[in-house]
This record gives structure tokens, C-alpha cells and sequence, in this order.
């Protein structure tokens, strides 16, 4: 492995580009770290922001005004404002009030309050092309479920939410990249994922660009995965006389 780098070392330096730093264990050993932190906090963010959106989404649709409401102004308020914002928010604000109501034993880190923030921004989003999805189920398909008798929640979990899934699969794959691209945002609080981790390493040394060449590689090869997982998907659920 090292032996790999040391010649990786030699050859960007042809291109005036310094890699040195790969060769130094706690360097890297924190580049690897955060690239790893950095894949799970996607992964969490992934489910997480799956979830809020069928919740958001379930409401939105349930016909309840008590429902549909909040979670109307819960998505426009989400939505239109930044995320990075809504971080420090949470993070210095909400934080703040749970560590003085119990303590030490306060159970949320920083790591946490990124899955929560960016699940619920991304969630909003989520929720808006799920909507659209259950709107596009056709009136002769509800009236099919409606003629065996299913009630409305029924309705909605075992007809509308399945075709709406496949109706807002592109929206929501794209919805994902971006989010993949978003959880950069955790190195704000000190979360140590692969941003803060190059972050930390460049305050040592002048190697700006090095840095940033590998973070656009390592984000550009997580969306990229998330992008085929994406296409893989639309082709598996695909439904006969829908699309091409």
C-alpha cells in the first residue's frame, strides 16, 4: 500500500501537485476516518430523510386539516431556508437548551444533529415528490382499491405510497445526490468527516488544491454510486405502460 502511494506521490508531482501528506500514517489515518465517517453519515441521512419524507408526505395527503397544515408550514419553512443555517440553529441553539435542561446527559452529538437537521431539510423535499407521486396514481386504481373495501389508510399505504414511489423515484434519486453533496456541511460543527478532516490537514500545510481535488473525487464517487443504485431502481420498479 505504501509502496502504491509513494509512487502515486512521485507521479502527481509531475503535475506540481503535493501528495506528501499520504505518506504520513495520522494524515491519512484521518483522511480514511472521516471518508468513513463521511459514508455513514450519508447512509443515516439516506433513511432518515426516506422517512421524514413518507411521514411529511402521509400527512400532507391524509385529508386531516390538523395534519396537513403543520405539515405544510413545516416543509416551506424547511425548504426555504439554508441548511447550513438550520444547522447552527440546532446545533447552538436547541443544543444548547437540551444541555441545560439535563446536563451531561444530553445523548445528542454533533454527528446527530447532522443526521436530524439534513433528514428533515431533505425529508421537505422528499415529501413534495411524494406528493406529486400519490396525486398521479390514477382515479380508476383508487376506485379499484375502494370497490375491495380498504379504508384510508389502506389506501394509502398499501396503493398510493407504492405507485408514488416509482412515479417520484427520479426526484427522489435526485434528491439524494444532492444530499450526499450536502453533508459536507457537518464539518461546520466539527463533525469529523472528510471535509473537516482535509480541513485540519491543510491548516498544517500548503496543500489547498491537493485537498480539494480528493474531496470533489470522493463526493463525486458517492453520488455517482447513489446515481446507479438511482438508475438500477427506476429500472427494477418500472411499471409496464408508464414511461418508456
Amino acid at each position: 500500500m505504501t509502496h502504491w502511494l509513494t509512487l502515486f506521490v512521485h507521479w502527481s508531482a509531475g503535475f506540481g501537485l503535493n501528495y506528501g501528506f499520504l505518506l504520513d500514517a495520522y494524515q491519512r489515518g484521518s483522511l480514511v476516518d472521516g471518508a468513513l465517517t463521511s459514508i455513514l453519515l450519508c447512509l443515516c441521512t439516506i433513511v432518515g430523510s426516506l422517512l421524514a419524507g413518507v411521514t411529511l408526505a402521509a400527512m400532507l395527503t391524509s385529508g386531516n386539516p390538523w395534519l396537513a397544515k403543520p405539515a405544510r408550514v413545516f416543509i416551506e419553512v424547511t425548504r426555504n431556508t439554508p441548511t447550513l443555517v438550520q444547522l447552527y440553529c440546532a446545533f447552538l441553539v436547541l443544543n444548547m437548551l437540551l444541555t441545560q435542561a439535563v446536563g451531561a446527559a444530553n445523548p445528542l452529538t454533533p454527528f446527530a444533529w447532522v443526521v436530524i437537521v439534513i433528514s428533515l431539510h431533505k425529508g421537505a423535499f422528499h415529501a413534495e415528490a411524494l406528493r406529486a407521486g400519490i396525486e398521479a396514481v390514477p382515479a380508476v386504481t383508487l376506485e379499484a382499491a375502494a370497490s375491495l373495501a380498504f379504508s384510508s389508510r389502506q389506501l394509502l399505504w398499501n396503493v398510493q405510497l407504492p405507485l408514488a414511489l416509482r412515479f417520484a423515484l427520479p426526484s427522489l434519486i435526485n434528491n439524494l445526490i444532492d444530499l450526499v453533496k450536502m453533508t459536507a456541511v457537518a464539518s461546520a460543527i466539527a463533525v469529523g468527516d472528510i471535509t473537516y478532516a482535509a480541513i485540519m490537514i491543510w491548516t498544517q500545510g500548503d496543500n489547498v488544491l491537493e485537498l480539494m481535488i480528493l474531496i470533489l473525487l470522493f463526493f463525486g464517487l458517492l453520488s455517482f454510486v447513489v446515481n446507479v443504485a438511482g438508475r438500477w431502481l427506476e429500472a427494477r420498479l418500472r411499471m409496464p405502460g408508464y414511461g418508456y
